[in-house]
């Protein structure tokens, strides 16, 4: 019989591991324990077994049986050891777990790193273990010519008997082991910096090497051995080292031989410079890498004697020249200091400025930083800024891949890529680091984040989703389980489902730090950075609005727009809701395209005159925004724009004037046909005679503006989203009294009926619409310039008729002559009356 799995919950636990189940489908919970007491039988010879103890005690116990036999009858039993090929194995481990070859370097070094760490707590006890053995560190040698990378640490070294369990045993963790005897010895207690969990990691080195050499010295054993295997193969050798060159005074030297197609790329001392600074930055072990560097020198020369003279040896002059050489020396490569590890009250603000700048490869101090540390269900550290500049390209804005955010575990670098898991993209500005003890290590991010999705995951735990504590004891034992000489995929997979839980934690943590700097930012005295942030970032807030619904009480204090009472400065929704009268019910605004289109347009006639304060949308976002907040502390957002417009304490209409226009209204409806909904008299204008208002369900012309200047935009959804518009006219302005007199005594008046076609033509324009045929309206234009402007100077069509034939005249007498005509510029025209005339 099989190995069994079993579990011990409360009692409570248990119960909330069974969901509701749909009707006709089986539960969750009956697929991992069957109701009742005692045995159950389940499919293929699987049997679940329930024990209550003490009242609220469950254990869980799952035999799979091979064979199912009658009571009484006792089945011979034969004991088998599962058989792998390794060669297959090793190959599967390899290149199923890292997706980039690069990631080896990371592994090592992490190894080494664990080495260095068990080291440092052995010698707390034993103190000869530290003797003799040099500064604990890490260095770093490439060698182009040879292709090889040799990898040294100074760190606890192996015995044969290690080399054998460590790296003779696949999935058999040195690190794991470590910390398990620290848990047991109270007296040396436990430590969480350590790196190592599954004990693949070392096997990542294949993925560049053909060959791999590990030469070790163990403090505890007077012999030094060699460890050494090949690529694609199932064994290894193990032998002593006697060659007196390569003896080590204690600790690892791992050599690889690099693979023909890696040599070139990895065997590049900058290439791995970089590695180690991406990775590696933050291990709290010096690394140093052999790197080439140049320094000027001052040498010694002959100098040559002049033309006629002879010098002879001894007076010859020396003259000194500064060359510059090339040489080879090691370089530490993480000089950066892990800042998010010290207390937050120790540091100044230039370290912060300072940290950012060399992590992030940036020239400007930030505005702003936080330093937290969260416990509870997920424990990390995290140092978030936000930048002194906005990014370069606007296509940073729709990109959530930005790479602001560095993950690290244990301060070893995971990644970066990230497609808004731990920050939403509204907030992919924000730059930062993250460290997390709780986080697998030895994959890659990239197969976390496709195994998390597979349907399989999804199945496994939909019956945990009630309580996060209970997924991650049931999801621990599992794990146990299935590494102990199980299926190491199977375990990696139930640390995705639980990687998922813990980043979704994460990112909800780390949303809610940023939101309070950035509100300490916007609450500062000095009102100068926060405009510096909004000019920047301005952006991305709104598009907060528009993706992240659950946040909007937190993102609309931070808004900023003007208004028709701050035109030079930006004001916040707060400050509109202070100044607002009793009487307003709704924050009234205008979409734009510019501030000076919105300072003008005619919808702000009335409200002006009533000192109601109108809020400027005049960037294309803001009013997709506003729509999608709605409300702000219970107050509505209104386009004033729109039909239906009420401003809180509007006097009565006047009737007589409603009647008295009621003609004219129906009137102008039928010569503009089906371009407009209707026409009505308008409540919002005090000095233009009209305005052309949107439906109130529909798009507004600033939104229409907007649609039709999308490349993929939808042209057949214009029309049904167009919206109907709505004709409004003043009738105090003379313009409408005096259409209204036209409509009363000649209806039947062209003039009157290109009065209304240009009417409508102009409100278009004024109230931010396209017209559709700008050249007609030109003409339009045009010819209501002649009729207003004809002879308005005196010159009437009798005098035009002579100067046109005075000008036929005085053409064809100067072709007969042949005399020169004299040009007289218009300047030196001068009318009888000009006083100045000589």
């Amino acid at each position: 019989m099989a190995p069994a799995l079993s579990g011990t919950l409360g009692a409570s636990s248990v119960a909330a591991l069974r969901p509701r189940a749909a009707r006709g489908a089986p539960s969750a919970a009956s697929s991992v324990a069957p109701r009742g007491s005692g045995a159950a039988r389940c499919p293929r010879g699987v049997r679940w077994e329930a024990e209550r103890s003490r009242g609220r005690i469950v254990r869980i116990r799952c035999d799979a049986a091979v064979t199912e036999k009658p009571a009484g009858e006792e089945a011979a039993e034969e004991k088998f050891e599962y058989q792998a090929e390794v060669s297959r194995l090793m190959d599967l481990i390899v290149h199923s777990l890292y997706s980039h070859k690069e990631v080896f370097l990371r592994e090592l070094v992490s190894n080494a790193s664990d080495a260095l760490d068990k080291l440092r707590f052995l010698g707390v006890t034993d103190s000869s273990l530290l003797a003799d053995g040099g500064e604990l560190e890490i260095r770093i040698k490439p060698d182009p010519d040879a292709g090889t990378i040799t990898i040294t640490d100074t760190g606890v070294g192996m015995t044969k008997d290690e080399l054998k369990d460590c790296l003779g045993t696949i999935a058999q963790s040195g690190t794991s082991k470590f910390l398990k005897a620290l848990k047991e010895n109270k007296d040396l207690g436990s430590d969480n910096g350590l790196i190592g969990q599954f004990g693949v990691g070392f096997y990542s080195a294949f993925l560049v090497a053909e060959k791999v050499v590990v030469s070790t010295k163990s403090p505890k054993s007077d012999k030094q051995y060699v460890w050494e295997a090949v690529a694609d193969s199932s064994s290894y050798v193990i032998k002593e080292e006697t060659d007196p060159e390569k003896m080590l005074t204690r600790g690892t030297q791992i050599t690889l031989f690099l693979r023909p197609d890696d040599k070139y790329e990895f065997a590049d001392p900058s290439r791995i410079q970089g590695l180690v600074k991406n990775y590696s930055q933050f291990v709290s072990f010096p690394i140093y890498t052999w790197q080439e560097k140049s320094r000027t020198v001052e040498v010694e020369e002959d100098e040559e004697p002049k033309e006629g003279e002879e010098a002879t040896e001894g007076e010859k002059q020396k003259k000194k020249k500064t060359i510059t050489e090339k040489y080879w020396d090691w370089e530490l490569a993480n000089e950066t200091k892990p800042i998010w590890m010290r207390n937050p009250k120790e540091i100044k603000k230039t370290e912060y400025n300072e940290f950012y700048k060399k992590t992030f490869n940036e020239f400007l101090d930030p505005l702003a930083h936080t330093h937290f540390t969260t416990e509870g269900e997920v424990e990390f550290r995290s140092v978030l800024y936000v930048p002194g500049m906005a990014p370069l390209s606007n296509e940073e804005i729709m990109n959530p891949k930005t790479k602001n955010i560095r993950l690290y575990v244990k301060r070893v670098f995971i990644s970066d890529d990230f497609d808004g898991e731990l920050f939403p993209r509204y907030l992919s500005f924000v730059k930062g680091v993250v460290d997390s003890n709780d986080l697998p290590l030895n994959v890659s991010r990239e197969i976390l984040q496709e195994s998390r999705i597979v349907s399989y995951g999804q199945n496994a735990c939909q019956f945990l989703t009630s309580k996060i504590e209970i997924l991650k004891i049931i999801l621990l034992e599992i794990e146990i389980y299935f590494t102990r000489d199980r299926d190491l995929f199977s375990a990696q997979i139930i640390g995705d489902i639980l990687f998922f839980f813990q980043v979704r934690i994460m990112r909800k943590r780390l949303v809610r730090k940023t939101f309070d700097m950035i509100e300490e930012l916007a609450e500062k005295e000095d009102k100068e950075d926060y405009k510096k942030f909004w000019e920047s970032f301005g952006k991305f807030i709104k598009l907060g609005c528009i993706e992240d619904t659950g946040n909007h009480k937190r993102l609309a204090p931070l808004l900023r727009f003007h208004s028709s009472k701050n035109e030079s400065d930006t004001i916040s929704l707060d400050q509109y809701v202070e100044n607002m009268p009793e009487s307003q019910k709704a924050i009234y605004y205008i979409a734009t395209d510019s501030l000076q289109s919105a300072k003008t347009a005619p919808f702000l006639e009335k409200l002006v005159q009533k000192d109601i304060e109108v809020l400027y949308l005049i960037e294309p976002i803001d009013e997709v925004a506003i729509q999608n907040l709605q409300t702000y502390k219970e107050k509505k957002f209104v386009d004033i724009s729109k039909e239906d417009l009420e401003l809180g304490d509007e006097e009565e209409e006047n009737k007589e004037t409603k009647q008295e226009f009621t003609l004219l209204c129906d009137w102008v409806k039928q010569q503009l046909g089906d371009k407009v909904a209707k026409v009505q008299i308008s409540k919002r204008l005090s000095s233009s005679p009209c305005v052309l208002v949107s439906g109130k369900f529909g798009w507004s012309a600033n939104m229409e503006r907007l649609m039709k200047a999308q490349t993929l935009g939808d042209t057949s959804s214009l029309e049904f989203m167009r919206g109907r518009r709505i004709f409004e006219i003043n009738p105090d302005h003379p313009i409408i009294k005096d259409l209204n007199a036209a409509c009363k005594n000649e209806p039947e008046s062209t003039e009157a009926k290109r009065a209304v076609e240009l009417l409508y033509e102009a409100a278009l324009i004024s109230s931010g619409y396209t017209p559709e045929s700008p050249a007609e309206l030109g003409g339009k234009i045009y010819e209501m310039m002649v009729i207003a402007l004809g002879g308005r100077w005196g010159r009437s069509d009798t005098e035009e008729a002579e100067a046109t034939t005075t000008g036929e005249a005085s053409a064809e007498a100067d072709s007969s002559e042949g005399t020169v005509t004299e040009v007289i510029e218009p300047s030196e025209v001068r009318p009888e009356s000009d006083p100045w005339r000589d």
